[in-house]
């Protein structure tokens, strides 16, 4: 299923089940128990989502200043984003997916599983982490790194006494 069909799919599911849900829960508690549940939850939600997201940029650049790169803390905002996005949407579904993503092991796991299919794909489409390897490649994988500068390519030097 293309990425297309599945977000208009569940731009249709979610917004029924969260109504089922609301019906539900608003028949069992009393509408105004509901609303009030609905706005404490965006709203400690809201809180957790500032304070994992200030952790998390913490961490980034803290990675930046080692000279790393922040991969793991980029895809653990995005999630936060999303998280955040969820817990601000009226609902109790969309509230306990945002709250799980919420929970820094479960953010840290998916990252994980996120960056090593990036990496194995990656791996196996281009032959290895250094390339594809060709039936002409005679070198066994050393790179010497280093400058240089052409004699030919300075300008001549011209002599007003000529």
């Amino acid at each position: 299923m293309n990425p297309f069909s599945t977000f208009l799919l569940l731009l249709i599911i979610v917004p029924v089940v969260e109504i089922y849900f609301l019906i539900q829960v608003g028949s069992a508690m009393g509408v105004f128990s509901t609303i009030l549940l609905i706005i404490a939850t965006a709203v400690l939600g809201a809180y957790l989502f500032r304070l994992q997201g200030l952790s998390t940029f913490q961490r980034m650049q803290a990675s930046v200043s080692r000279g790393e790169i922040p991969a793991l803390e980029m895809i653990e905002g995005a999630m936060l984003l999303v998280s955040g996005a969820l817990l601000l949407t009226p609902g109790f579904v969309t509230d306990i997916v945002g709250f799980v993503c919420l929970v820094p092991s479960f953010r840290r796991k998916f990252s994980l599983s996120v960056l090593e299919s990036q990496f194995i794909n990656r791996a196996s489409f281009h032959g290895g982490p250094f390339g594809p390897k060709t039936h002409n490649d005679t070198s066994n994988g050393d790179i010497i790194e280093g400058e240089f500068k052409r004699e030919d390519d300075e300008p001549e030097k011209l002599n007003k006494d000529d």
